[in-house]
């Protein structure tokens, strides 16, 4: 909500309030006179203004919050900004790795091959298969390959899921 409507929200309570604190005031004013005998000397008189003298004190208060928000209370602004390009993704080929394919040793190669044949996503398992080595080798070459930060593995059921980086 904004400042400013809160803050004449708040004045109309506090007049509301201001008409609770004088009519109230009134009433015990006509009953300490008909009930009391003693004057302005009688202790009741001396409640009625205490309470009185309370209640405006709030209201003052209720009224300097509300013209605080009135005059000095800044609105909050929240910015949504929006993508309005699709960032085009890059091809998978074996020309655009082959700087990093040159600092590979054979082993590592032929995976990161089979890895780019599948688009940049294959399962650790359809490695396995594709290549003549044994899952822990595959396992070993690509925990090298994910130390060089060349691929990524994600967890998916029973097996994992290899992803190009780069």
């Amino acid at each position: 909500m904004k400042n400013r409507a809160v803050g004449v929200i708040i004045l109309g309570i506090a007049l509301v309030i201001s008409y609770i604190i004088f009519s109230f005031n009134r009433a015990l004013s006509k009953i300490v006179e008909t009930s009391c005998t003693h004057g302005t000397a009688c202790p009741m008189w001396g409640t009625i203004s205490f309470q009185t003298h309370v209640g405006i004190g709030i209201m003052v208060v209720v009224v300097m919050i509300g013209l605080y928000l009135i005059f000095f209370g800044k609105d909050e602004r929240i910015e949504i900004k929006t993508i309005t390009q699709q960032i085009a993704q890059k091809d998978v080929t074996i020309d655009n790795y082959k700087n990093i394919l040159e600092k590979l040793n054979n082993d590592e190669k032929v995976i990161l091959e089979k890895v780019i044949e599948a688009k940049g996503t294959i399962f650790q398992s359809d490695i396995v298969d594709k290549t003549s080595f044994t899952k822990v080798k595959v396992t070993r070459v690509l925990d090298k390959l994910e130390g060089m930060d060349i691929i990524e593995r994600k967890r998916r059921g029973m097996t994992n899921v290899v992803i190009l980086k780069h």
